[in-house]
């Protein structure tokens, strides 16, 4: 039988408020045969969910292209339902029935539609206020109502509530962006919230990201001294008719019970100046106060094209500690970004505080150093009476343990959990192995970007930081696209990056960026905060990893011009447009062969600058080609030979070594080939001897350690590489699970063998950068890897390779086309490898022994596959 599952529209299930003028479409097929291909699809668009109307039918398409399938009829229109479905006849010649109907809605499409204006309740005198405000306003509806949508947005961040119950389940919204140029807005569907007769909507608004504090200085209003909320509400009648609630200066406001919330610093909430029903209809609001407008340039306004941070998971606490000082701690096991939602009950006037910290120190007392000027603190007073229960609104905190300061009563943990947060990426990818470390490490990276990536990709979720760091994103991107579906939230975060990048090509440190202008930050132009080396180059890298693990080929349309933005800017610095030896660097950050109070790598940044030109530039040929960029194609080709030849020239002595004696010029070399076919053994032979110099381990830093087990791997080392990765001693991947860490370090050492810290400033226990290891994991030892002939899966590339003794390895990952799955188990001197191939495309099964050796390779479509054959050879 042949079917349709997961039919989706811009990958998401029956998405509504989407921005695209030309959405795509993507369907996974199930069938009960095998080697399964499609050989053409039918596609349907209408008005109607019957669809007596077809809106746009693609008719019979001979094609096997069951993803990224664009949308070609007749001009959307804005606020309107559409529905959707498919059907596919495959090679067998079966032909599948329509497709379950799936829906896609279109947000306003054109700016000027907005009625609603900017209202804000600030005090203009206080622009550095951090209290919650409230903003209410009743309304009447008339009719049998049929359809409601409500788009919000606002300067700050804000929740809303409708006839007394919250709206939707986002977070943070709407997200963080450049304010001054890209805001985005939300659509929420509210028909079964609203009625007939007298309603009433609310809004609390937060400072947020907008004018609240940010970065380790403390400064304030980045963006703007006021919050402000933009909101407009369509209703549509049975009758056909239509009527338009917006934001106005009838809308009143008044101060509520948040009586302070920060990002970092956490919220102060007094339950005793809480007003009852204050979003329900009918509330003496005669106390309350009129709102003012605020301008706004509307033109930046955009539907929301990044995933909204959701709530995700609850954890109970594992155990209440009382430290050696006295302290009363709870612990929950793991290091997350999130929030305590707790139930208390006393009298009024009763206060709950708490304070969050990642680690306990050497004696086992609460750790908070490491936080900076992050306050990281809940302070609840209780209105008393009933039982209360409380979650903050407009802050987070990354943590495993909490402090309770004071608490009215005694401590009850079945009233206590951490709530996970983080944006709603649905995940992709499951690794396990037969050594219980590395399957810890695993789950590791996986909490290390499920702490981070919080609306964008921040370096740590718990210091005055938390800042989208475009060297740490690039490094992890592809380990990244394996755990989760991270589509969306990088296509909104490289949007922000085209939109920050200078004039001359530069690409700022962080997206957004709030350095340029702000802070020192090592650079001696404050003013442009831009421009370093292997952070910049997220602006290649990153799209690029899209495109290979998704086939995305539009988001390689949508950052061309950022791409070949970057290349030029680096052109422009560097001698004679090839050696990259100008302007500051970050260069192998934090490396171990760093000088003794410095984080900057020992691998002289020209180095592993023109590395990474050359890298960058390789790429560029490939999108170039891909765009069919004829000019550009020979251009960069041309560019890349002579970078080549240039990076021989000055890193490369007459007798083929390389001049700087670091792990990270070694493995820059080998990763990105900028070393010749005859240098490429000495080369190799050269970064195992620094290895063996550093008693079997690595020195690297951020740029040299993603690639170091890779690079040995593809040139014959895989027992160098395995040695590496099983390592538990100082420095090493598996000396942070040893000492009971629950996500990746930003530090080697953030804990040392004595117990005591690496430092207090710079020491995140929850930084992903380093567990940019996990494509290793995933590609080599669970044996899984695209083939950028035939992205995002449609061919797959299965290659095990057992080492380090390990027994068996299990990998699973839900690809555009389904479950790939690959099971390999040693029996005796025997290997049996197991795969899944999902329909609609095909794989290279590559076995080899323990030689390393290739022995069979077999091309094989989609089905079930098990081989078993003699592992070890005499």
């Amino acid at each position: 039988m042949l079917f349709l599952e997961k039919i989706r529209c811009e990958y998401l299930e029956n998405p509504i408020g989407i921005g695209e003028n030309k959405p795509r479409f993507n369907w996974i097929i199930e069938s009960d045969q095998t080697k399964v291909e499609q050989v053409s699809y039918q596609l349907q668009v209408s008005n109607d969910v019957n669809f007596i109307k077809i809106l746009w039918d693609t008719e019979v398409v001979s094609s096997s292209n069951s993803t990224h399938v664009v949308y070609e009829g007749p001009e959307l229109q804005s606020c309107t339902q559409y529905f959707y479905r498919v059907k596919i006849w495959d090679n067998k010649g079966e032909e599948s029935a329509w497709s379950e109907i799936q829906i896609f809605e279109t947000a306003m499409m054109n700016n000027q539609e907005w009625k609603g204006i900017f209202i804000s309740a600030d005090d203009k005198n206080a622009p550095n206020s951090s209290k919650g405000k409230h903003l209410r306003h009743e309304f009447n509806l008339k009719g049998n109502i049929i359809f409601a949508r409500i788009y919000a947005t606002a300067l700050g961040i804000y929740e809303l509530h409708l006839n007394g119950k919250r709206v939707g389940e986002s977070l943070l919204t709407p997200g963080w962006t450049n304010y001054k140029k890209r805001l985005q807005y939300q659509t929420y569907d509210v028909t079964e919230m609203i009625k007939e007769g007298r309603n009433a909507i609310g809004a609390i608004l937060g400072c947020g990201w907008y004018k609240g504090e940010l970065g380790w200085n403390g400064k304030r209003n980045t963006y703007g001294k006021h919050t402000a909320l933009l909101f407009q509400m369509l209703v549509r009648y049975e009758d056909g008719t239509e009527e338009l609630i917006v934001s106005n200066e009838e809308w009143k406001s008044a101060e509520g019970p948040i009586v302070y919330s920060e990002l970092y610093h956490g919220e102060i909430y007094d339950a005793r100046f809480e007003q009852q029903g204050w979003s329900e209809p009918n509330f003496y609001e005669n106390e309350w106060k009129k709102v003012y407008p605020v301008k706004q340039d509307f033109s930046i306004i955009m539907p929301q094209d990044g995933v909204p941070v959701k709530k995700q998971e609850s954890i109970k606490p594992i155990e209440l500690i009382i430290t050696p000082k006295g302290e009363t701690v709870i612990d929950f096991g793991q290091n997350i970004a999130g929030w305590v939602k707790f139930k208390v009950k006393g009298k009024s006037g009763d206060r709950v505080l708490l304070k969050h910290a990642e680690v306990l120190d050497q004696e086992g007392n609460f750790y908070t150093a490491n936080l900076r000027r992050a306050k990281a603190t809940i302070e609840y007073t209780l209105k008393g009476g009933a039982e209360e229960v409380f979650e903050p609104h407009f802050t987070f905190q990354g943590f495993r343990y909490v402090q309770i300061v004071e608490y009215p009563g005694t401590i009850d943990l079945e009233n206590i959990e951490a709530i996970v947060i983080h944006s709603n990426m649905e995940q992709t990818g499951d690794f396990k192995c037969s050594y219980p470390l590395i399957n810890q490490l695993a789950k590791n990276i996986l909490w290390g970007l499920k702490g981070n990536f919080v609306d964008l990709p921040t370096d740590c979720p718990q210091r005055d930081e938390r800042l989208g760091w475009t060297g740490d994103a690039q490094v992890f991107m592809r380990t990244a696209c394996f755990l989760m579906d991270t589509t969306n939230f990088f296509k909104k975060w490289l949007r922000d990056l085209k939109s920050e990048q200078f004039e001359d090509g530069a690409v700022p440190y962080v997206i957004p960026d709030i350095l340029s202008g702000n802070f020192a930050c090592g650079a001696k132009e404050i003013e442009k905060q831009a421009g370093a080396t292997g952070w910049g180059d997220a602006a290649v890298i990153c799209p690029w990893t899209i495109y290979e693990c998704y086939g995305d080929k539009r988001i390689l349309e949508e950052q061309y011009e950022s791409m070949k933005a970057w290349i030029n800017y680096i052109k422009e610095n560097a001698q004679e447009g090839l050696i990259w030896n100008k302007g500051f660097h970050f260069g192998d950050w934090v490396a171990l062969d760093a000088k003794e109070g410095s984080y900057f790598g020992a691998t002289p940044n020209e180095l592993t600058a023109t590395a990474f030109y050359a890298y960058s530039t390789e790429i560029m040929i490939k999108v170039a080609k891909i765009l069919k960029q004829e000019e550009d194609e020979g251009y960069f080709t041309q560019l890349h030979q002579s970078i080549l030849e240039a990076f021989k020239k000055e890193f490369y002595t007459s007798s083929g070594s390389l001049t700087a004696r670091t792990q990270t010029g070694h493995i820059l070399a080998l990763m990105f080939n900028l070393v010749s076919d005859e240098d490429r053994t000495q080369t190799v032979d050269s970064l195992i001897q620094l290895i063996k110099e550093n008693q079997g381990h690595l020195t690297t830093g951020f740029l040299g350690t993603p690639y170091i087990c890779k690079v040995l791997s593809e040139n014959g080392r895989l027992k160098e590489a395995y040695d590496l990765l099983l390592k538990d001693d100082y420095p090493s991947w598996l000396y942070q699970v040893t000492k009971g860490a629950t996500t990746i370090w930003e530090h080697w050492d953030g804990i040392k063998l004595d117990g005591t810290m690496w430092s207090e400033d710079m020491n995140s226990f929850n930084h992903y950068a380093y567990g940019a290891i996990g494509e290793w994991i995933y590609t080599v030892i669970g044996g899984l890897d695209t083939d950028s002939d035939k992205p995002g899966y449609k061919h797959s590339i299965i290659k095990p390779q057992p080492g380090g003794g390990l027994t068996y390895a299990e990998l699973n990952y839900t690809s555009l086309y389904g479950q790939i799955a690959i099971k390999w188990e040693m029996k005796g001197r025997r290997m049996n490898v197991g795969v899944i191939i999902p329909h609609n495309t095909t794989a290279d099964v590559i076995l080899i022994n323990a030689n390393n050796e290739i022995i069979e390779t077999h091309v094989v479509g989609s089905g079930k596959y098990n081989f078993e054959y003699d592992y070890f050879i005499d």
